[in-house]
């Protein structure tokens, strides 16, 4: 979807989002789940995900589809359209924990009683294929962009998306402030441990990014930006009052860091937002 910048307040004549709220399961993570479907040998048991939501309706959906049981684990923070959407799904639900580090653990403990297969959220090559797709249909759909804004919970998205691109445009991750994950990791030299909070904790806040994203990332991420929880608030309502675009906390981040000005382009700046999910509630949208 191609805007006016000055639709959002934004100083841009021309900006790109890419509405993967859209996408099968709400979120760009079907993809991932996809990938991993479609080229790995499923067992008799079926696959599990750990999620802070939006991985579990994922992969509930690609398992409903392809005719294979799933058991899906979220911590207590997933919101209540999330935990409904995997439960419509089909998949076997379990609420553990208060983060995605507890429902990690628990399905970890899952995997080695049941032999079910994994399918993680961002740290496995199969999920960093299938996010990597979001780059390759950008890539046809916007063939001149200077600079896309990703945001980063685990990183599987921005270093598919970054691998794809090889450094042809500036990839930039956008964090909220209480979860930097990937700034801390970027700061230390590897994946270290970091807050894991702010209304988008649920898909933005695994505590650290993972193994095999952090070197695709160092070697092809431009920068990162951290944004409030306030700045996000003020994108999604943004993007529902101007364009009736619909995103989570998370689906927004990206185009806060516009918005409260974290990322200011230059005058010639061709620039693309992701906008990564869009399952949320009005409830929790109005709040």
């Amino acid at each position: 979807m191609e805007t006016d910048g000055a639709d959002l307040g934004i100083q841009t004549e021309r900006l790109t989002l890419k509405l993967e709220s859209l996408q099968h399961a709400g979120s760009f993570k079907s993809r991932g789940a996809f990938a991993n479907l479609l080229t790995r040998t499923v067992p008799a048991a079926g696959v599990v995900a750990a999620s802070g939501g939006n991985h579990g309706a994922a992969v509930a959906y690609a398992a409903m589809k392809r005719g294979v049981h799933a058991k899906i684990f979220v911590p207590k923070v997933a919101s209540s359209a999330k935990i409904q959407q995997i439960s419509d799904y089909g998949a076997d639900l379990a609420i553990c924990g208060e983060r995605y580090a507890d429902a990690l653990a628990a399905s970890e403990a899952w995997i080695a009683q049941s032999g079910a297969m994994p399918i993680h959220a961002f740290d496995q090559e199969e999920t960093l294929l299938g996010q990597g797709t979001v780059g390759l249909e950008l890539e046809e759909q916007a063939n001149e962009l200077s600079t896309l804004l990703v945001a980063v919970g685990g990183g599987g998205l921005i270093a598919g998306i970054a691998a794809w691109y090889q450094g042809r445009i500036k990839v930039v991750g956008v964090e909220p402030e209480q979860a930097p994950t990937l700034t801390r990791a970027l700061a230390a030299g590897r994946p270290v441990d970091a807050e894991a909070g702010g209304i988008a904790a649920d898909s933005l806040a695994p505590r650290r990014v993972g193994e095999l994203v952090f070197p695709i990332v160092q070697q092809y991420v431009r920068a990162t930006v951290l944004v409030s929880d306030d700045a996000i608030r003020d994108a999604q309502r943004l993007l529902w009052k101007s364009l009736r675009v619909v995103a989570e906390p998370g689906g927004a981040a990206a185009l806060a860091a516009l918005t409260s000005r974290r990322y200011v382009p230059a005058p010639d700046e061709r620039i693309a937002v992701l906008i990564c999910g869009g399952n949320t509630t009005a409830v929790e949208f109005d709040r």
